[in-house]
């Protein structure tokens, strides 16, 4: 099969890696900046919240959050938004894309343990399942899971017994990478669809995504897999993909070039694209920990101030991950 077959069948299939909800964090496999520090969240819904403010988002529009893992994110923006304007919390309906029967159980226990029966959440299995007037939809890493293909030297890779092997690519894969200058590496499958999806579904929109990666193209291999916070690169001679298969998670490197690129051909606008430190301080990161500051012990405070460098700081978190913010 297409390596993107297999590596959907990885992520997404009958026993695949997301199937069942996964831990993140120490316990897990691989840290997010939703697991770090829930200023993480609070400051993208203060963003937020200025639009509402300058009436460029509505106030009785959608909050929907996509690949919201165990609901962290939506959760500390709400409690945010609650903050800021308590009123917000009975205008804004909230909303979570999730196709895992399993991972909706743990978030609905999740949001109710946060806040009871005073916020209800709709799931929806797909983003094309969304069709409302107006949505603030947010997400943290999830253009990194979508299925890709592997191309080198005009070559696709194909997975026959967990090997890879190779055969010539098809001349539509060939124009596509010639056209992106992209002569090895990977080429994410499916970006098109979902921002037509969105585009279709949402008459307004504001989509506000943070990921890893680059706005060009590397013209290298950055897929690998993580174990228990250990990096194996795919092609490493020590991993075994046999072992691998659907038990730990693989990913790669988001082009953002091509992103944008999808979103733009469906009438979206590009607003900004930084890296995380920049949006997050842009946001109010910073004011967000001074008013913290004025209101917890010093303990308290330098605690949360040390979560916050690892989102921020470049060797960290700070510069490898961007923030894209489309409009339509």
């Amino acid at each position: 099969m297409y390596f993107s077959d297999y590596m959907n069948e990885w992520l997404y299939g009958k026993e695949g890696y997301y199937k069942t909800f996964k831990a993140i964090g120490k316990e897990g496999d691989f840290y997010t900046a939703v697991s770090t520090s829930a200023f993480f969240g609070a400051s993208i819904a203060n963003h937020f919240f200025k639009l509402i403010q300058e009436e460029k988002a509505d106030k009785n529009g959608w909050l929907i959050e996509i690949g919201a893992h165990q609901g962290y994110l939506l959760c500390d923006m709400i409690q945010w938004l609650y903050t800021c304007d308590p009123t917000l919390v009975k205008s804004l309906k909230f909303g979570i894309v999730e196709r895992q029967t399993e991972v909706q159980k743990a978030q609905l226990a999740y949001i109710q343990e946060r806040f009871g029966n005073d916020i209800s959440i709709t799931h929806f299995n797909d983003i094309a399942d969304v069709k409302v007037d107006y949505a603030f939809v947010v997400a943290n890493e999830i253009f990194d899971a979508f299925p890709c293909e592997l191309l080198k030297d005009e070559k696709i890779a194909v997975v026959k017994e967990h090997q890879i092997e190779w055969k010539e690519a098809s001349s539509e894969l060939l124009t596509w990478a010639k056209t992106h200058r992209l002569r090895q590496g990977e080429i994410a499958i499916g970006y098109e669809d979902f921002a037509k999806a969105m585009a279709e579904g949402m008459k307004k929109c504001d989509f506000v995504t943070f990921d890893y990666g680059e706005k060009y193209v590397r013209n290298d291999f950055s897929i690998r897999v993580y174990r228990k916070h250990e990096t194996f690169p795919l092609f490493d001679e020590e991993l075994l993909l046999s072992e691998s298969y659907q038990k730990d998670d693989i990913t790669y490197d988001v082009n953002f070039g091509h992103v944008s690129e999808a979103f733009l051909n469906t009438g979206f606008k590009e607003v900004a694209y930084e890296t995380q430190a920049r949006a997050l301080v842009r946001f109010g990161l910073i004011d967000l920990l001074e008013s913290f500051a004025r209101q917890t012990t010093q303990s308290k405070y330098l605690r949360e101030a040390d979560k916050i460098k690892t989102l921020i700081a470049p060797t960290m978190m700070g510069d490898k991950f961007k923030m894209v913010h489309f409009s339509k």
